[in-house]
């Protein structure tokens, strides 16, 4: 019976993770977060699941290598553009001191903090609204992780992001893009490299 170690081991097929990371997918069950009915076959299969209103979760491989790249940290609080139904925010929660994830459609939202609450955790805020000009009253955050594309980088995004910090980030018009990892260097962001390429939905500016 696939289980989430087969998660674990499609993600080390597509390069090596950390311990921390390892452990955090062994820890959250995939199970809680994609819609009930799934079948467990695509449950604990590397692909992205649709949820509703037009959107899907990552295939969890692609989330460990994001999170990966930007290499959240504890004392740091995280941004998170793009909640779906929380499989990332769940792991992020794993790995730093508070995520603050936001999404533009509250349906998603909403359930993504029953099956927050289902996995007990506890250290994750959730909002709804548009992400384009990030969240204020949270930061800096120490990282940033958008799952939605945007030809660019947000500008209001730079200064909430702490000196050092990562973003990581597809740029594209959505549906066909590279995920890009930038981190912040005397108060620009520097890109450091190319991540993968990868389909998202667009980060809308409305």
């Amino acid at each position: 019976m696939p289980d989430n170690e087969s998660l674990v081991r499609a993600a080390q097929r597509h390069g090596t993770l950390p311990p921390q990371i390892l452990n955090a997918m062994r820890a959250i069950d995939r199970r809680l977060f994609v819609p009930s009915g799934t079948p467990p076959a695509e449950i604990y299969d590397d692909r992205p699941v649709g949820i509703g209103s037009g959107q899907t979760t990552s295939q969890p491989s692609l989330v460990a290598a994001m999170i990966h790249a930007v290499d959240p940290r504890p004392g740091d609080t995280v941004l998170e553009i793009g909640t779906g139904f929380g499989y990332q925010t769940a792991l992020l929660a794993q790995l730093c001191t508070h995520v603050v994830s936001i999404d533009r459609i509250a349906s998603l939202s909403k359930q993504a903090e029953k099956n927050l609450r289902a996995a007990g955790v506890d250290n994750a805020t959730l909002l709804v609204g548009n992400a384009w000009d990030g969240v204020e009253g949270y930061e800096p955050f120490g990282a940033m992780i958008i799952s939605a594309a945007a030809d660019e980088i947000p500008e209001k995004l730079v200064p909430q992001l702490a000196e050092e910090g990562r973003l990581v980030i597809p740029i594209g018009p959505g549906g066909n893009e590279i995920v890009e990892v930038f981190e912040k260097r005397s108060g620009k962001l520097k890109r450091l490299r190319r991540l993968t390429g990868a389909r998202f939905v667009p980060l809308r500016r409305d």
